[in-house]
């Protein structure tokens, strides 16, 4: 299978995000989404944990499709990344590396239950109507400060 490297603007969308949501097929043949704070990229590739997900484990387990949206609520813009899950074991490397990254960034008492990789095999961006039903057509940064606005949001100043 061949698997689609993530780029460094969907690496930036996904750590800009920090929430995405995962769609995963219950057995029943019925759609469940949860929502994720873990997803990363490592080396070009998509892994999550799962902290506290069974149900998006088990239907992973029974049918490994997978698709994950994730929006800059700000940038009013983000990615699909389908694919295939795989349900890495905790002894292979890239499973400690993201478990690692989890307990640093969240501290050592949250459980990696987890880890998938996804394997993905397309990859299509996602676009607020913000970005085209505008006249004039109005830039990122007219976007982003537009729905800082909205939301009552004040960026952080270095």
């Amino acid at each position: 299978m061949f698997m689609i490297e993530i780029t460094a603007d969907m690496e930036t969308i996904i750590k800009q995000a920090i929430l995405s949501f995962v769609a995963t097929v219950n057995e029943d043949g019925s759609p469940s989404v949860s929502p994720k704070a873990s997803l990363t990229v490592v080396n070009g590739v998509l892994y999550f944990v799962d902290i506290a997900s069974p149900r998006t484990v088990l239907n992973l387990r029974l049918n490994p499709a997978i698709e994950i949206n994730v929006v800059d609520i700000f940038q009013r813009r983000g990615y699909r990344f389908k694919g295939c899950a795989l349900i890495l074991r905790p002894n292979e490397e890239e499973f400690l590396v993201v478990a690692n990254w989890v307990r640093a960034v969240n501290g050592p008492e949250y459980p990696v239950n987890h880890v998938v990789k996804i394997e993905t095999t397309s990859i299509t961006p996602l676009l607020s109507p913000a970005h085209a039903f505008a006249d004039p057509p109005r830039n990122q940064d007219e976007i982003r400060s537009t729905y800082l606005k909205k939301y009552g949001v004040k960026p952080i100043t270095d």
